[in-house]
């Protein structure tokens, strides 16, 4: 009698038929270089032979490269992973490559209705201009050159002009403070910065002057600046003058016709940085090579998530997050990048799928606590847009909880491929996530992603399945980071990932990987509830406590101070009119009990008006826990780098009360 449960979806054999992988496993047979019958069989060839799975990458891909792609791997040690070395490329190459298409590179919806398409050809026309202006400022391959930028087409084609000439980029949104803005710019000395002069939320402008200002000031290295009129505010321009800054604008800087002359770069050339999330300290730059993120991103938007040039892919989010460099991934297969800039609440929670249905997405992702406060509102957003077009949903940010996948196939669409997915900034992407060609089960992410070597590891180093265990990466992937800069002799980057196995990445979560290739995420390992030896992921308890209709959100932190026993309160935010009185406090106990088990009853439950969380939707359980455990507020957590920062306003009261209640 098997024990396996009913599917919510499964593709059919049209959907089979037309899937990307399955043009892929038809390509490597007929090519004779792997035989791999179903998605299972090539996930285990794809992580048994990288080198032979990545070269097909590049080949079924025609990845525009020079040069000779043997070895594909000439150092498979981490890390120091040594990719393609011989070959030469340009992440630019690969997306203008597809400048004749007819359907729009790019489609831009603000809050306020405002929407606009951008065709390749005139999108190339700007980048090529950009990039001429770059270097007639001095920018050099290698040189950075940074953002302060909300989610607009701008910030897509600052990126793609910086990359097209070998200088390095990096963005960080409007929204944070300018002390988050220059830990991280500071880090790295860029030489230009392409700045809005404010941006617009929830039908209120924030001018961002003043904030430039400083930015002008804080980074020594600037020469330039280019400046963008993205409200309509006076454009004061700010004290650059003082410092000998060069000052432009938008338009002078992308008017005329220039050549298209991308720089052909070595394969792991930096790209891009990226940062740690820097909610406890200064975040952590993390450099990612050109090549790299080319194969990783054309695996993944094509085989993963089976999109295709014709096809509109929007991911919500903002360029604080690595999502919206897996948004703009879309362009490296053809598809038209969908972006939406703006408070996804206004004026209600049904605007995204409004915007869904108005762009035509064909797939349309967001973080799971968009769909999360979908589901707590019981919205139908089926019987409020059309959304005819859209073929899959894509969640990430934080473990997707069953009831949510209950109403995504009963409110949104019953036919749709959902893609559950989970990764991050470390190698901007997923290693668990979805396949067109898979079941999609309820509570649990469908798959390990393809070149990825996820495995479950037990407190002594083995691998286990069907049992919860450490997420490890036992092989290299191309996409992983090619350094930290300015981290010498790579000591950030080994204590990051490499301190608790030498040789293998440790990835920072619970996992439990089914007997069906399934895998299911608990939370941050290093956030995890320990009760009596029994360990637990938070969002196990999320999920039972956060099913009451009386709760809307919750946070968990498990405190175990020096010489004492473990304590355990648990943070609420209640749904309109609810109270916690000793009856509903006696009702959540009583579900953790039931749900879980008894060792994981909280000993307190107390409620607050608001979770804190990070701009990706991410609950700040470590930092949080810090701060009850005595830390101070500058070493547990760091404001600018919060989504809600008054939120935790109310956790530096308490820590103060529990403070004092340990010492007395």
């Amino acid at each position: 009698m098997s024990d396996q449960p009913e599917p919510l979806w499964q593709p059919d054999a049209t959907a089979l038929a037309r899937a990307n992988v399955t043009a892929f496993c038809q390509w490597l047979h007929a090519q004779q270089r792997a035989e791999c019958h179903d998605y299972h069989a090539l996930w285990t060839w794809s992580v048994e032979s990288p080198g032979a799975f990545w070269t097909a990458i590049a080949d079924f891909f025609d990845l525009p490269a020079t040069g000779d792609k043997t070895p594909a791997l000439a150092s498979s040690s981490m890390p120091g992973a040594r990719w393609f070395e011989n070959l030469r490329v340009n992440y630019v190459d690969q997306v203008y490559r597809h400048a004749d298409l007819t359907t729009p590179a790019v489609i831009y919806s603000s809050e306020d209705g405002e929407q606009q398409a951008l065709s390749w050809r005139a999108m190339q026309t700007q980048v090529a201009a950009l990039a001429r202006t770059l270097r007639e400022l001095g920018v050099k391959p290698g040189d950075r050159v940074v953002a302060y930028l909300q989610n607009v087409p701008e910030a897509i084609i600052a990126f793609h002009a910086a990359a097209s000439i070998g200088a390095v980029w990096s963005v960080c949104a409007p929204d944070l403070g300018v002390n988050g803005v220059l830990d991280r710019f500071q880090q790295i000395e860029p030489k230009v910065l392409i700045a809005g002069n404010g941006y617009r939320y929830g039908g209120k402008d924030y001018p961002r002057d003043t904030a430039i200002d400083e930015l002008l000031h804080g980074l020594p290295s600037l020469t330039a600046w280019i400046r963008i009129a993205c409200i309509e505010h006076a454009n004061r321009p700010a004290g650059a003058s003082s410092r000998n800054v060069r000052q432009l604008t938008w338009d002078d800087a992308v008017t005329g016709e220039a050549p298209w002359q991308p720089q052909s770069l070595a394969f792991s050339h930096p790209l891009w940085i990226v940062y740690s999330s820097g909610t406890t300290g200064k975040p952590k730059a993390i450099v990612h090579g050109h090549g790299g993120i080319v194969l990783e991103h054309l695996k993944q938007i094509s085989l993963q998530m089976d999109i295709g040039a014709g096809d509109r892919f929007m991911w919500y989010s903002s360029t604080a997050w690595m999502m919206w460099n897996y948004n703009i991934a879309g362009l490296l297969v053809g598809a038209t990048v969908c972006l939406y800039d703006g408070n996804p609440g206004r004026p209600d929670m049904y605007r995204l799928w409004q915007v869904a249905a108005e762009m035509r997405l064909t797939h349309f992702g967001a973080g799971a606590a968009f769909f999360d406060a979908c589901t707590q509102a019981d919205m139908v957003p089926a019987e409020h847009a059309d959304l005819s077009s859209l073929r899959a949903l894509g969640a990430t940010g934080s473990p997707l909880t069953s009831p949510v996948y209950d109403w995504i196939y009963s409110r949104v669409s019953a036919q749709l491929y959902l893609s559950s997915i989970s990764g991050g900034t470390d190698f901007a992407s997923a290693c668990v996530g979805g396949s067109p060609t898979l079941p999609v089960y309820r509570g649990e992410i469908t798959c390990r992603s393809l070149g990825c070597a996820v495995e479950a590891f037990d407190d002594a180093g083995n691998s286990v399945i069907d049992e919860v265990g450490e997420l490890v990466i036992t092989q290299p992937m191309p996409s992983m980071p090619i350094y930290f800069w300015n981290d010498a002799d790579n000591a950030k980057y080994l204590d990051s990932y490499f301190s608790s196995y030498p040789g293998i990445w440790r990835h920072g979560d619970w996992i439990r990987i089914t007997s069906r290739g399934s895998c299911i995420i608990y939370g941050r390992s290093d956030s995890t509830i320990n009760r009596q030896g029994i360990r637990m992921g938070t969002s196990e308890l999320y999920q039972v406590v956060e099913s009451l209709p009386e709760v809307v959100d919750s946070l968990v932190v498990d405190l175990e101070f020096l010489g004492r026993d473990s304590y355990l309160p648990l943070f609420v935010v209640l749904a309109a009119g609810a109270e916690l009185d000793e009856r509903l406090m006696a009702r959540i106990k009583q579900a953790v009990r039931n749900g879980l088990s008894p060792r994981h009853v909280p000993n307190d439950v107390f409620a607050v008006t608001d979770i804190p969380r990070t701009f990706s939707g991410k609950k700040m359980e470590i930092p949080v826990r810090r701060l009850l455990l005595g830390r101070d507020e500058a070493d547990a957590i760091n404001r600018d780098t919060m989504a809600n920062p008054a939120s935790i306003e109310w956790f530096i009261r308490f820590a103060a009360r529990l403070s004092a209640q340990q010492s007395a």
